[in-house]
């Protein structure tokens, strides 16, 4: 019998989502945050969406946002020229780190004492968190503004998109160029996964996976709109992808076949994650929600309770969960 996908809506934000990350899975569950352009990004339980609390500091929209590995901390870049980091269990904003230009991007090594961060400026900074009021090492290169810095190969080296077209990966030690990806448009998004040797990039309306290792293309599927963001599932079963026709797709991750859309947001999809575990996926809005998605349609998990027949489905009302986003976490 088929099922219906319900999505839970998860409210709060007041302008455009644009960025979204997982922690991994902790003695507590993982959880979820959320970067927006209302400049107050959110922390929720990843697996129901329910609110925690709101990181209130920043002066701008918050275009980047990402947990380290325990969850004990949270990272937000913005427009404001600073990138910051909280204590993600008090909510408390622990050290700002000022830029000469929009930070795009944020991402803790492993061992969460180091931050590397891209923006606007067209640099690579590299904070050493146990001692943030130290200079950042920096790195230059591209000839636009970053819009995606990431850890890469055990932290080791570094991989960065930027809107002059290239993807480019670094050398930590020496600070140097290693290789250059090139594309015919801006890449619009970038996600690795290490645990599956596997590079995942967007551009235009080309989902492109690429081995982590060789950054030699493995396959590439085409989706019908511009994709803004894409996320492979943990097992490798499949791929989501969303972006201007407000649809989420899933495709086969073997063959490329489109397996699923479904049409939530009121509004481009700017970003999509797969949870640590693959039992749901993410996506942030234009129309400034968050909805979380049931890989397995049907399948009792979080808030989700399976309920046959089809007809009780249907009455089911999307789940929405009002947040006070004034409220300090």
């Amino acid at each position: 019998m088929a099922m219906r996908q319900t999505p839970l809506t998860c409210s709060g934000h007041t302008r455009p989502v644009v960025d979204l990350a997982f922690s991994r899975i902790t003695p507590y569950g993982y959880f979820l945050i959320s970067a927006c352009k209302d400049g107050k990004p959110m922390l929720r339980q990843g697996d129901t969406g329910d609110w925690i609390g709101t990181f209130l500091g920043h002066k701008g929209a918050v275009w980047g946002a990402t947990l380290n590995k325990d969850a004990s901390k949270a990272a937000t870049a913005a427009a404001d020229f600073t990138a910051k980091v909280w204590d993600a269990v008090s909510g408390d904003e622990l050290v700002t780190l000022a830029h000469r230009h929009i930070v795009k991007s944020v991402d803790f090594t492993q061992d969460s004492n180091n931050l590397l961060t891209g923006g606007q400026d067209k640099l690579l900074r590299i904070y050493d968190m146990n001692k943030p009021e130290a200079d950042p090492l920096e790195i230059g290169g591209h000839t636009s503004g970053i819009k995606k810095a990431l850890w890469y190969n055990e932290d080791r080296q570094i991989l960065s998109a930027a809107d002059d077209k290239t993807v480019r990966l670094w050398d930590r030690a020496s600070m140097t160029e290693v290789k250059s990806l090139s594309f015919p448009t801006s890449v619009s998004s970038m996600e690795y996964l290490p645990e599956g040797e596997t590079l995942l990039i967007t551009y235009g309306k080309t989902i492109a996976i690429y081995n982590t290792e060789s950054l030699e293309l493995i396959k590439s599927f085409e989706a019908p709109a511009s994709i803004h963001s894409a996320s492979l599932h943990p097992e490798k079963e499949c791929v989501v992808a969303g972006g201007d026709d407000f649809k989420l797709y899933k495709y086969d991750y073997n063959t490329g076949e489109e397996l699923e859309s479904y049409k939530g947001h009121f509004g481009p999809v700017h970003c999509v994650r797969f949870s640590p575990d693959g039992e749901l996926y993410a996506s942030g809005s234009e129309d400034g929600t968050l909805r979380l998605w049931q890989t397995a349609v049907g399948k009792t998990y979080g808030l989700w309770k399976c309920v046959l027949p089809e007809e009780l489905v249907a009455e089911n009302a999307d789940p929405i969960f009002n947040t006070t986003p004034e409220i300090k976490a």
